[in-house]
């Protein structure tokens, strides 16, 4: 096996692969950290692993936990879509076709970031005051 090295495709430009590879690494590393928090017990507040709905708003509390899933979700959405984008690439569309297909990601990147904060803060509303 012949090892190649990771550089920008024709099109996706230096910030672009930089932020896809960032987030790849820092999803494994939140995606760890949910999976120890959320179903292995080790780090865990409730015995069997699994959250009620009170639990949720519990672990919530941690203002750590809200700013963690914040950045999970930011991470995972941002490199899912330029994912999609990097094998769309590879399909050679036109720049009229990849400039629709950028803005489609941008529109459907910040409506799903916006409704996943919308989530996390509406889990912070059963917060006791």
């Amino acid at each position: 096996m012949i090892a190649t090295k990771s550089v920008p495709k024709s099109g996706e430009g230096m910030w672009l692969w930089l932020i896809k590879i960032v987030s790849g690494a820092l999803i494994i590393l939140l995606l760890l950290l949910h999976f120890i928090v959320n179903h292995t017990g080790l780090i865990s507040i409730t015995k069997n692993g699994l959250l009620t709905h009170e639990g949720v708003v519990q672990y919530y509390a941690n203002p750590i936990i809200p700013t963690i899933e914040i950045l999970f979700l930011v991470f995972v959405i941002s490199h899912s879509l330029l994912g999609l984008r990097s094998i769309l690439l590879d399909l050679k569309p036109s720049r009229s076709a990849l400039n629709i297909i950028n803005w489609l990601f941008i529109v459907v990147g910040v409506v799903a970031t916006v409704y996943g904060i919308w989530l996390v803060f509406k889990i912070l509303s059963f917060l006791p005051a």
